[in-house]
């Protein structure tokens, strides 16, 4: 695939779907209202962001949105639209352009996520690992890996799932169990992952597994295919939220995978984990940030049109003063989300504490928001007639995946306390 080919179909895409100002949300009124200056989220973006932001956002009102409450109900993962979304570039998009991808910044991906998750949280929460897994085999893996894996993520053909969890190890990741014993030129897995997003349906899964002793230093990470034999899965889980794509155990039992399809060297495993958990974290935000902002968006426009004693409720004095708080709390969780997604494409040294800190800070903040639209609501906020209750029942497991919102508290707090 030529270098320029998937941005150039977002540009190319942009000058036809881009030229409304307007930003469509589910459940918005028939007015379509524009967004507050004070929340929008171009502020700070440079001509080509706010093009690719622009297709994000129409994908997500026109393709996304419409279907949202479908996909949720009826627990359908939309894999053809998932594969619309990767023609504009989305599949890989910080993944090298070489084997297919956008080669974008870790900030663009920011801003497009956040877009994306104004039509659907839980879709774009699964292509925001599917792209964390692309860019794992893209970074680590070898030129061969990265030509055979690469592309059909890129284009979503194949969809990618990421295997850390255990039943026995959550936060404690180093003391995963999941075994892989080498035996000539193959490793022999054995073991349970837990809460694998994607899981039974995806067809690559990056897998890290204990080819050493005890502790991060045994840990290695392997390409396991599905259809390769040993490989099952447990039930499909019933889930409060992110319904829109399936979470099943990963079970391995004497399953067979080639030495070729592991990444990096035996004990980097723990480490590859860790940096793609560190932009997955990113990642994570940014789409509590786009469910975040629909909702700021869903309570101004239900205050300006429900009337309680007689006037609308956006003559309420204490409402105005819940709504300027959730739009601070918005703009305040952006800004950190921005400043972490840079310091990790630097590489700078504060980038893990600031992931960390954007991932906590976020995440709480805009659930918070997102509550506080339902309450807005009144009663209408819990049915599901209306958006809003979805995007609080999808954002509220940010707090625990991609380490938990506690472990996040450690890692700040770590650093301080060790610094001199």
């Amino acid at each position: 695939m030529a270098a320029a080919g998937p941005l150039s179909r977002v540009f190319r895409l942009s000058s036809i779907i881009c030229r409304r100002n307007q930003r469509l949300f589910p459940g918005r009124s028939s007015h379509r209202r524009g967004i507050a200056s004070c929340v929008d989220p171009a502020h700070g973006l440079t001509d080509e962001q706010r093009e690719f932001q622009k297709v994000a956002f129409d994908f997500a009102a026109n393709e996304m949105a419409p279907h949202m409450a479908e996909w949720d109900q009826k627990e359908i993962f939309p894999v053809e639209t998932m594969r619309k979304a990767a023609q504009l570039g989305f599949g890989g998009i910080y993944v090298q352009p070489d084997v297919g991808g956008s080669g974008l910044s870790r900030l663009d991906t920011s801003v497009i996520f956040e877009a994306l998750s104004t039509g659907c949280v839980s879709t774009t929460a699964y292509i925001s690992i599917h792209n964390m897994c692309a860019w794992m085999i893209d970074t680590f893996g070898n030129n061969e890996q990265r030509e055979r894996f690469c592309p059909d993520l890129c284009s979503m053909e194949k969809l990618a799932s990421y295997c850390l969890t255990e039943p026995g190890s959550g936060s404690d990741a180093a003391s995963l169990l999941t075994s892989a014993q080498r035996q000539g030129d193959h490793y022999i897995l054995n073991g349970t992952k837990a809460f694998i997003s994607g899981g039974g349906d995806t067809d690559v899964y990056v897998v890290m597994c204990r080819t050493g002793g005890k502790g991060p230093k045994g840990i290695s990470c392997v390409v396991v295919e599905k259809g390769t034999p040993g490989l099952n899965f447990g039930k499909k889980e019933k889930k409060m939220g992110w319904n829109s794509q399936p979470t099943r155990a990963v079970i391995f039992e004497d399953c067979a995978v080639p030495v070729s399809n592991r990444l990096g060297e035996e004990g980097q495993g723990f480490s590859i984990a860790m940096k793609g958990l560190n932009g997955g974290r990113i990642n994570i935000a940014s789409c509590s940030l786009g469910a975040a902002h629909a909702c700021v968006q869903l309570a101004r426009d239900h205050l300006l049109v429900r009337k309680q004693f007689g006037e609308t409720l956006s003559n309420n004095q204490f409402l105005q003063f819940k709504l300027a708080e959730m739009a601070t709390k918005l703009v305040a969780s952006r800004l950190l989300v921005r400043e972490a997604a840079t310091a990790l494409q630097e590489s700078r040294s504060d980038a893990v504490f600031l992931c960390s800190m954007a991932k906590l800070f976020a995440t709480d903040e805009c659930f918070d928001i997102c509550n506080q639209a339902l309450q807005m609501h009144g009663g209408y906020g819990y049915l599901k007639d209306y958006a809003v209750q979805q995007f609080v029942r999808d954002i509220r497991v940010h707090q625990i995946l991609e380490g938990t919102n506690e472990v996040m508290r450690l890692i700040i707090s770590r650093n301080l306390l060790s610094e001199s």
